[in-house]
């Protein structure tokens, strides 16, 4: 019976992954099936404790973080948890032996959104290490499979990827994470006089990560390959698109990729994987 759950547990995973983000979604699709499910119980974790410290409001969020992080060490130890997203994450954890110091360092990173933090060089540096680049570093473990050596050749990549990504979700929020939620993340970055000059740096910053990120791509395994390299190319894509826009624009509105452009996407993804194109 324990088999039913275990697979409702997934499902929600899965279903809270498919609400939150079509493009993650479309990249798990090109994903090979029996490493898909992990996939989706990290993004349902971490879908969960972002929505705690950004919509949560009129609730105790410093609280409900801090259950989410004792429930989920307890949920890893006992190897179950009533909460089905944890009980997907744990199952995740334990079948890929993904080190507890990165969820320890990813739950550090949302205990920084509940202040209001002037990001310096090192706070930025350790926010894009605990909100992305150790989540690319829970995902390769899912993707190495327990090949330890696979894992450390490629870690620097998944930290590049991860880091491009929420760099990129940074200028694509930038509006509502200034104007709402009262965040900048960026250092040396004045939110009211944010010009071409500053964006421009930003850019290059991404596009470096990008570059980096896609030699790695390149060499993950083919049950992967193709599934990360859609995330890339969406977000590289999402990239571009921002670039083109004045700072004035990107400060005053989020800037998306609509789902016909994702489809037509998509379709270019399966073609140059079909054809081993990458």
């Amino acid at each position: 019976m324990i088999t039913l759950y275990e697979n409702l547990s997934v499902k929600i995973s899965k279903l809270t992954t498919r609400t939150y983000s079509t493009s993650f979604s479309l990249g798990i699709y090109f994903i090979n099936s029996r490493l898909r499910d992990a996939i989706y119980s990290i993004y349902g974790f971490v879908r969960i404790a972002d929505e705690i410290v950004d919509s949560f409001d009129g609730f105790d969020k410093k609280s409900l973080l801090y259950k989410l992080k004792r429930d989920t060490y307890e949920s890893i130890e006992c190897r179950i948890s009533i909460n089905p997203i944890l009980n997907s994450f744990q199952q995740a954890v334990n079948r890929y032996d993904i080190d507890c110091e990165l969820i320890e360092t990813f739950l550090q990173s949302m205990e920084m959104d509940l202040e209001k933090v002037h990001y310096t060089p090192e706070k930025y540096q350790k926010y894009i290490l605990g909100s992305a680049e150790v989540v690319g570093l829970m995902c390769l473990h899912v993707f190495s499979e327990g090949d330890k050596k696979l894992f450390e050749d490629l870690k620097p990549y998944a930290m590049k990827l991860g880091a491009a990504f929420q760099k990129v979700n940074f200028l694509r929020d930038l509006k509502d994470d200034y104007s709402l939620l009262g965040r900048t993340y960026f250092p040396h970055v004045n939110m009211d006089q944010f010009n071409y000059q500053a964006k421009t740096e930003i850019e290059n910053e991404i596009e470096n990560d990008f570059k980096i990120a896609l030699i790695g791509i390149k060499k993950l395994p083919p049950t992967s390959r193709g599934g990360v390299y859609m995330a890339y190319v969406y977000y590289n894509s999402l990239f571009k698109k921002i670039k083109k826009l004045s700072a004035e624009r990107v400060l005053s509105e989020r800037i998306r990729i609509n789902n016909s452009r994702k489809f037509g996407l998509m379709i270019n993804c399966m073609v140059e994987n079909k054809m081993n194109l990458l």
